[in-house]
């Protein structure tokens, strides 16, 4: 499918939803020696985001303060299909949300709209391209002082999502 997508013949796009909350992803920090280093963590809210990506970093999404459910990826895909100019493939897991009756009743819909969904091999995370961005958001790009509170969590989450492609650059290789 990569080929084809190479080759301009069919896009794909990879799919996926990881939380934010301001409770940190990094596993460590540096600091000056002597000093004490604060980090402020907070159980609670949580920023969902749900977004598609392909190899040339045309990246769509929507964030979520709720639940993610099944409703929330259908309404995602959904607003996807209307974006879509030519046959289309979405890779994604198969986690529970992605298998559920709601989003199954949909799959003849999608393809009726030129939208074809592809499940990866049950436990293969790594096949999934759009993981590389998550990673990269919360252990690169994600700014130390996104985690002193919520307004901030927001402010440069949103700022990186609406830049993917732009400033944000991920290199598939």
């Amino acid at each position: 499918m990569e080929c084809l997508q190479e080759q301009g013949f069919l896009p794909l796009y990879y799919y996926d939803e990881s939380g934010f909350s301001l409770t940190s992803a990094l596993p460590y920090a540096w600091q000056k020696q002597g000093k004490t280093l604060e980090i402020p963590a907070a159980k609670g809210r949580r920023i969902n985001v749900a977004g598609l990506l392909n190899r040339q970093a045309d990246f769509y999404y929507q964030t979520h303060t709720g639940r993610m459910g099944s409703k929330e990826v259908v309404s995602l895909l959904d607003s996807f299909c209307e974006k879509i100019q030519q046959k289309t493939v979405v890779v994604l897991d198969n986690a529970p949300t992605h298998r559920s009756k709601v989003f199954m009743e949909k799959v003849k819909q999608w393809q009726e709209q030129d939208l074809y969904i592809f499940f990866l091999p049950a436990y293969s995370p790594e096949l999934n391209k759009i993981e590389m961005l998550w990673k990269k958001i919360k252990y690169q790009w994600l700014d130390f002082n996104a985690y002193m509170c919520w307004d901030n969590l927001q402010q440069h989450l949103t700022q990186i999502l609406d830049n993917i492609g732009q400033k944000y650059i991920i290199n598939f290789v």
